[in-house]
């Protein structure tokens, strides 16, 4: 027979061990009963990083081929070479977390304001190259930016969120470096994104 304290005791130990089987370990019960609504930024943070990277690339390969000034030859040559380090980190990351089960979340960020909205096709035909390419990655940047800020406030994974400081940073000082290229051409900051 148990006591009205005993009974008491037993009830509170099943709550905590009914509550630490939903939410993960941001303490949040809106994680939809993943393991981690962290753990699914960091998924989300990766797939979506995955393709801007790819049309980052794309952008700056067309970019080496026609780009009319050094500073954007060697702006798209930068680009090539640290994204498509950055593109298998992620691409390691995502088959990982996909490994343990962690399901895709969304960081929330319509097309418009991760900067994936342009037609990259059109910088193939372009004139005067410069600027369309300036005008068209500067938007795609600050998507990046806005996309590692996410992760880096809601994500939960240590190589991501590095990954993420990363991609702000550097993106961060190109996109001052294209302002001041294009000078009064520059489009306003964050018109993508309003």
């Amino acid at each position: 027979m148990f006591t009205p304290v005993r009974l008491m005791m037993l009830i509170a130990a099943s709550a905590l061990i009914v509550a630490g089987c939903g939410g993960g370990e941001d303490g949040g019960g809106d994680s939809g009963g993943d393991a981690s609504s962290g753990l699914t930024i960091d998924r989300a943070f990766a797939a979506e990083m995955i393709p801007h990277h790819e049309s980052a690339i794309e952008m700056a390969i067309i970019a080496q081929e026609r780009g009319e000034s050094a500073f954007v030859r060697r702006l798209a040559e930068d680009i090539v070479n640290s994204q498509t380090a950055e593109l298998e980190t992620l691409q390691a990351a995502d088959a990982r977390l996909a490994e343990d089960g962690v399901e895709t979340g969304s960081l929330g960020l319509p097309d418009h304001m991760a900067g994936m909205d342009s037609d990259v096709e059109s910088l193939k035909t372009a004139e005067p190259f410069d600027a369309a390419f300036l005008k068209m990655m500067i938007p795609h940047h600050e998507g990046a930016v806005e996309m590692a800020k996410i992760e880096i406030s809601k994500g939960e994974d240590p190589e991501l969120q590095a990954l993420a400081e990363d991609i702000r940073a550097a993106q961060d000082q190109e996109i001052t470096e294209m302002r001041d290229h294009l000078g009064d051409d520059a489009p306003p900051a964050g018109a993508e994104h309003g």
